[in-house]
């Protein structure tokens, strides 16, 4: 790719003979919000450490801006790195924690004070410059955290679970923030967690990890909409699976049910996974259904409901506006676009 400024190439990391990550190749353009998302234990946080140079491959290389990084220590990497918990100097005050790194460069102190002063307002922080870091708040403390690593203007920025520690109004808010700044910076944003909500609310790319390998890479719609396979399709978001065959080409049989989708290049009678997100399944009169069952459970949540609906042996869940009462016989029905056929991943 043109435009790539990181490219993992086959890489692995083996700890005590056993695989962390295993033969991941990616591609991160300049300038994009790229999230690595997946479950703990997938690897993401191991994928990240070997682009900043904290970890070394077992094998493979690592490449910035076409050139062989793979050897190259942290320090000497165009990268800087916002961990969970933040690492900030607890004796230090706010300005001398993100003066830091430019005081080992030994840059004037006019500079410095000029830099301090921009990265202070882009992060909603001017005035707090003498302020303790020990009396900030923990989202305080993380925008600190961050402009002491943006004020060196790093090439990429990598940043490990950040909101973590946040409270959930927070974490909403700062989600918002991290986008407006890697816009407004126009740098390269990789960043790792396991709330799927945070991936798709900031990435322009979103790359699902699980047991140490990729499993899908693509836009936050590609992903929600397209899940490549059933781990994606469980992963992010609410979703229905139901186990089911393919009869031919656009026809699937799951649930007692013989249905059209959109979905072929399966071959005759293939056993498959039938994906079903719960806001595409709708709740009709039970001589309308595809099938027939009874609301089991109701939730409000907010901007819809959360139903459960007993049909064909299984709870099925459903989003909707309309509340239908426990204890109601009703139909399900879905249109052909809206459901997913996903194939069987063999066992390792």
């Amino acid at each position: 790719m043109a435009d790539s400024l990181i490219r993992l190439v086959n890489v692995s990391k083996e700890y005590n003979g056993s695989e962390a990550i295993t033969d991941i190749t990616l591609h991160i353009r300049k300038n994009e919000f790229l999230t690595m998302l997946g479950p703990s234990g997938c690897g993401k946080t191991t994928t990240l450490r070997i682009i900043g140079g904290f970890e070394h491959p077992t094998k493979g290389r690592i490449l910035f801006d076409g050139g062989d990084i793979t050897n190259v220590p942290p320090y000497k990497r165009k990268v800087n790195t916002v961990f969970q918990k933040y690492a900030l100097f607890p004796h230090m005050n706010v300005y001398e924690n993100i003066a830091f790194g430019l005081k080992i460069k030994k840059m004037d102190k006019s500079t410095i004070d000029r830099k301090v002063a921009h990265i202070l307002d882009l992060v909603s922080l001017s005035g707090y410059e003498k302020r303790s870091v020990n009396s900030l708040s923990g989202g305080q403390q993380q925008r600190v955290a961050i402009a002491r690593a943006l004020v060196n203007e790093p090439e990429v920025l990598l940043l490990d679970e950040p909101l973590g520690a946040l409270d959930l109004k927070l974490r909403k808010d700062m989600q918002i923030e991290l986008k407006a700044m890697q816009q407004q910076l126009g740098i390269t944003f990789v960043y790792v967690t396991h709330d799927q909500e945070e991936a798709l609310t900031m990435s322009d790319t979103i790359v699902v990890m699980n047991e140490g390998r990729i499993q899908q890479i693509g836009t936050p719609e590609d992903i929600y909409n397209e899940p490549v396979n059933a781990f994606v399709a469980g992963f992010i978001g609410e979703s229905n699976i139901i186990e089911g065959i393919m009869r031919e080409d656009f026809v699937v049989d799951f649930a007692g049910a013989t249905v059209r989708c959109v979905d072929k290049g399966f071959t005759r009678n293939e056993p498959v996974d039938v994906v079903i997100r719960p806001e595409d399944l709708k709740i009709v009169d039970a001589s309308e259904g595809i099938f027939t069952g009874v609301v089991k459970l109701a939730t409000f949540k907010g901007v819809h409901y959360e139903m459960i609906v007993n049909a064909h042996g299984r709870d099925w869940m459903i989003h909707s506006t309309r509340l239908r009462p426990v204890g109601m016989q009703v139909g399900l029905k879905v249109a052909p676009f809206d459901i997913h056929i996903m194939k069987k991943v063999a066992e390792s």
